[in-house]
């Protein structure tokens, strides 16, 4: 990489770690949206009847989705306790304690009696299981973003943070595509009883193959630059709240129009057709299904493309574009069309994935480098308590009122405006700064 510096030495980029640096990256938040993916559907199918029973049925989903809420809710606590370590202590430590907090967290979900067993119990370690979950992707989402993007280019940063952002459609790839398989495979009364539970449980095979990853992997070149200096912050929250205030606004605004959308074409779009138009619950999940694997590609490439366009351009035509999507979609799939509903989950996730794939990058280019983990966790988390926590049940409760999907559709419209505004605060990445802690100093020997 050139460096317009006289006498400085550009740094190289380790191919190698690099590698596993992004597969790291893509295990640990393919597990955590595995997680959330299967908890969603879990959510609209299984637990209502199971862990909330003696309700009517939007009654017990809004339930249901209370504890999907919870999992956003708790997020900030793991961002301000690991993204502070992450700063600290380094990126890759953090994030072993991370994946082992939300595997854990999961696969006991899968081993939890229900109502009927244990009584009001049930619900109540639900809650807390489901919490857990939230503290673990709190302190995940910067930490994987920055294992990926602080091994490569700083001008590539698009495509290799996006090694994070393929995470939400591979975990929901394979939640769905596991749901899938068990919904054809038994029947609805073997699914209800005992089958949903497999969905859980297999999450202790990610749990494995991630950390054997992330324990073989160096810290990130940059975290190990400013530890060689003795330049890691003494107290980063106090800092990112008293110096990064407008990078932090602009960092949690971007994410809120996302998670919304999101949170519609992933989750609530499961209720409306089943309960609302009366379609199958697999061919909703086929839908889901597709347009999480269109992601796959969508993803690194809304990244790579930011970093030759301008980042907050490319972001921004995605965000306009969702916020009328919704606008197009419902009345496309009111008739019950199973070729509609797939066409229409298939765009309302592409253009999710044009504000997702460059998001990561945007983000952690708002705050110094110093405070990069810090900064990028408590934007992610504090979004998503505005954003992706209170959206299905946003959803639901205006469905319930209005009896029809304009006030969800407004919603996302509101939601994309945030967005609109949080790009216009950003910044554009200026990359001096890192490159002033990975290049060689005139004189030094590089150890």
């Amino acid at each position: 990489m050139p460096d317009p510096r006289p006498g400085s030495q550009a740094p190289e980029v380790d191919r190698r770690s690099l590698a596993k640096a992004f597969i790291a990256s893509l295990t640990g938040t393919s597990l955590e949206w595995y997680d959330f993916a299967v908890y969603s559907a879990a959510a609209a199918l299984v637990f209502p009847q199971l862990f909330f029973p003696g309700s009517d049925p939007l009654t017990g989903t809004l339930l249901a989705f209370s504890t999907y809420a919870v999992g956003y809710v708790s997020r900030p606590l793991g961002g301000f306790v690991f993204g502070r370590l992450g700063d600290v202590i380094g990126r890759k430590q953090v994030l072993v304690l991370t994946l082992l907090l939300i595997g854990a967290a999961t696969f006991l979900i899968g081993l939890l009696p229900t109502y009927a067993t244990i009584g009001a119990a049930a619900p109540i370690i639900l809650v807390l299981l489901r919490f857990a979950q939230g503290v673990g992707v709190g302190g995940e989402w910067g930490g994987a973003v920055l294992l990926s993007s602080e091994f490569g280019d700083p001008r590539r940063r698009g495509f290799w943070s996006s090694a994070a952002q393929i995470g939400p459609p591979a975990g929901n790839l394979m939640s769905n595509g596991v749901l899938a398989l068990l919904t054809v495979s038994m029947s609805d009364e073997a699914f209800l009883s005992w089958g949903w539970r497999i969905a859980f449980l297999l999450s202790a095979v990610l749990v494995a193959f991630g950390l054997w990853i992330r324990l073989k992997l160096e810290d990130t070149p940059v975290f190990r630059a400013i530890k060689e200096r003795g330049d890691q912050p003494a107290a980063p929250i106090g800092d990112v709240f008293r110096t990064q205030g407008r990078p932090l606004l602009a960092g949690v605004l971007s994410r809120i129009g996302p998670d919304v959308s999101y949170a519609l074409f992933t989750v609530f779009v499961i209720t409306y057709a089943t309960t609302v138009l009366g379609m199958s619950r697999g061919s909703v999940l086929t839908a889901i299904l597709i347009g999480s694997a269109c992601q796959l590609a969508t993803i690194p490439l809304a990244g790579a493309i930011s970093d030759r366009v301008n980042r907050r351009l490319v972001y921004g035509i995605a965000a306009a574009g969702a916020a009328v999507w919704p606008f197009v979609f419902f009345p496309a799939i009111g008739g019950g069309s199973e070729l509609l509903l797939i066409i229409g989950v298939v765009v309302g996730l592409a253009l999710h994935s044009f504000m997702y794939g460059p998001q990561a990058a945007f983000i952690t280019e708002q705050f110094s480098v110093r405070l990069r983990y810090t900064g990028s966790s408590l934007a992610y988390t504090i979004a998503g308590v505005f954003g992706g926590a209170v959206a299905p049940l946003v959803f639901t409760a205006l469905l319930s009122s209005w009896g029809t999907w304009v006030p969800v559709a407004v919603y996302v419209l509101v939601a994309s405006l945030l967005t609109l505004a949080g790009l216009a605060m950003g910044r554009d990445p200026d990359r001096a700064e890192e490159e002033a802690y990975l290049v060689t100093p005139p004189g030094r020997v590089a150890t």
